[in-house]
């Protein structure tokens, strides 16, 4: 049973079973692991329940967020023992007039937190995974990983081909950020306990959606078995 099933009619489902949708699309053979915005501002500075963590963090998950932050380490620490790519977002610091806002303004009422110490603080990824050398960390304004960034340049020039993504928000930059490395043909895996929402029901939804139409939805554990079964000198230590 699917982790989606639940908040699905039976009528949806029938559709889903005789449209095609959600044909198992695979791995590749050069991955890159993407872990985006695991930051402070997503999760709190300690785990704790959101509705306690957003007092202070406007856009946290609260404890789910930090129960990723474990199963992201898990899938690190297997991806860094075979070199592979590993990219980091995280929110570009620059909110500090209305031109660099943008749009987020306009759809949350506490939205001027944003050009506050706080929240440049917040865009700081979390210590219990934070970035290693060789890693890179991409700043990014807008809710995709590839929006205004040279993100894809980078993976084209590491010859990536399959892209395991992994943080937050499932249904807001998760889901962007997909999308676009769908368009652009990479194959995508979303790890299903290394991604999470504040939202339980656009979690559950945008999980199915995705993996209905632009990526796979795989387990901690199949990621990790991917991976080592990859060869060994796939890609140059420190590249």
């Amino acid at each position: 049973m699917a982790m989606w099933d639940d908040v699905f009619t039976e009528r949806d489902k029938a559709v889903f079973a005789k449209s095609g949708y959600g044909k198992k699309g695979g791995f590749g053979q050069r991955p890159a692991v993407l872990v985006i915005d695991m930051n402070y501002n997503f999760v709190g500075d300690k785990p704790e329940p959101i509705l306690k963590s957003v007092e202070r963090f406007r856009n946290s998950c609260g404890e789910e967020g930090w129960e990723s932050v474990h199963r992201i380490r898990e899938l690190l620490d297997v991806a860094r023992k075979k070199h592979l790519p590993v990219f980091f977002t995280t929110g570009n610091e620059d909110r500090t007039n209305v031109v660099a806002f943008g749009r987020w303004q306009a759809k949350n009422a506490r939205s001027q937190e944003d050009l506050t110490e706080t929240w440049s603080k917040g865009n700081e990824i979390v210590e219990e995974i934070a970035p290693q050398d060789g890693d890179i960390v991409v700043r990014k304004q807008k809710p995709s990983a590839f929006f205004g960034t040279p993100l894809t340049s980078m993976l084209n020039e590491v010859h990536a081909d399959t892209v395991l993504v992994t943080g937050c928000t499932t249904s807001g930059c998760v889901r962007a950020s997909v999308i676009d490395a769908f368009s652009y043909n990479y194959k995508v895996s979303i790890v299903e306990e290394c991604v999470f929402d504040r939202f339980t029901t656009s979690h559950k939804v945008n999980l199915f959606d995705m993996n209905a139409k632009y990526a796979d939805v795989v387990s901690v554990s199949e990621a990790v078995d991917y991976i080592k079964g990859l060869p060994n000198n796939l890609y140059a230590p420190g590249l």
